[in-house]
């Protein structure tokens, strides 16, 4: 099993840098961000400028691919694919279809993304939506040999509220998702952080979705129960701090949070996962500066390797 780190939290670093530093450390694989260059998103990162990729561009990626020995894992872009502005959300459709292009160009096997919500729409029309969208976006990833996955969070940062800003984070919805897009080219980028934090059992869930597992994050989580008294299941409203504030659950790297990593690993043997495994670094206290990303990435590195070290 190959592991790595999705290279967003790493900025004002070139690609060749990223997997300089991974290879250094020990990792063999990298999820890439491929946001456009000019974005406003937090935790994105624009490492391959898909859009304008050249020949050229994809010689030099490959290169430092076998020169680093590190291969990638997916590419990565999460935006609200079902914007209610219709401009917006045609950029984002076309910026997407740029990543999956790029991605069977560099041989790389996934992309990652969001499906989002029209939060002007019911839950019904958004699912109308989603298949309408997603239907064709499945269809251009098998045509250039790319499977799609979708991470199940629920973005609360992306409505004022702190209400899900997607439809797509709980069985559910995953049932609903997969009954509208059938293909086995779809799939899930399962991060067992958010399950845990929205009650869900990450461990139940991985069993019964096993065959829809595409990738798997490597992101921890700390939930205080004792301040559902004060804000409720559905989380603070007032005086956030920031947008995913909502007061009883905090992420942070693994090994530092609620989840027990070695339990996991052992339901991530028995269900014969093949894929790889990945850090998603969202972990505010280790963000700051390039030196405390990376102290937060080599922490994870040397909690997580010693567990998946026999895991073959």
């Amino acid at each position: 099993m190959k592991f790595g780190f999705l290279s967003g939290c790493l900025q004002n670093m070139t690609l060749e840098e990223k997997m300089a530093y991974a290879h250094e450390v020990g990792f063999t694989t990298l999820d890439v961000s491929c946001w456009p260059r000019n974005n406003a998103r937090d935790y994105s990162g624009s490492d391959i400028d898909v859009e304008n990729l050249t020949d050229s561009d994809i010689a030099k990626i490959k290169a430092d691919q076998e020169k680093y020995q590190i291969t990638f894992a997916s590419l990565a872009y999460y935006d609200n694919m079902l914007d209610p502005d219709e401009a917006t959300r045609q950029a984002y459709f076309d910026h997407l279809v740029a990543v999956i292009e790029a991605a069977g160009k560099l041989g790389t096997p996934l992309v990652g993304c969001f499906i989002g919500k029209n939060h002007n729409e019911s839950l019904v029309e958004n699912f109308d939506e989603f298949e309408a969208i997603f239907s064709k976006l499945v269809a251009i990833a098998e045509k250039n040999n790319v499977k799609l996955m979708i991470e199940n969070c629920p973005m609360p940062g992306w409505q004022e509220d702190g209400l899900p800003g997607t439809i797509s984070y709980s069985p559910e919805l995953w049932d609903e998702m997969f009954r509208r897009v059938p293909s086995k080219s779809f799939g899930l980028n399962f991060d067992p952080s958010h399950l845990t934090w929205l009650g869900i059992d990450p461990l139940r869930a991985m069993r019964d979705y096993k065959d829809r597992i595409f990738h798997i994050d490597a992101k921890d989580v700390i939930v205080d129960k004792s301040q559902f008294y004060k804000y409720g299941i559905f989380g603070k409203k007032l005086n956030r701090e920031h947008e995913e504030d909502l007061g009883f659950w905090t992420p942070v790297i693994p090994g530092l949070g609620d989840i027990n990593w070695s339990t996991f690993y052992q339901v991530m043997k028995e269900i014969d996962y093949k894929g790889d495994f990945s850090i998603e670094h969202e972990d505010r206290r280790f963000s700051e500066t390039n030196e405390l990303v990376k102290q937060g990435l080599e922490y994870s590195f040397n909690y997580l390797n010693p567990i998946i070290t026999d895991f073959k």
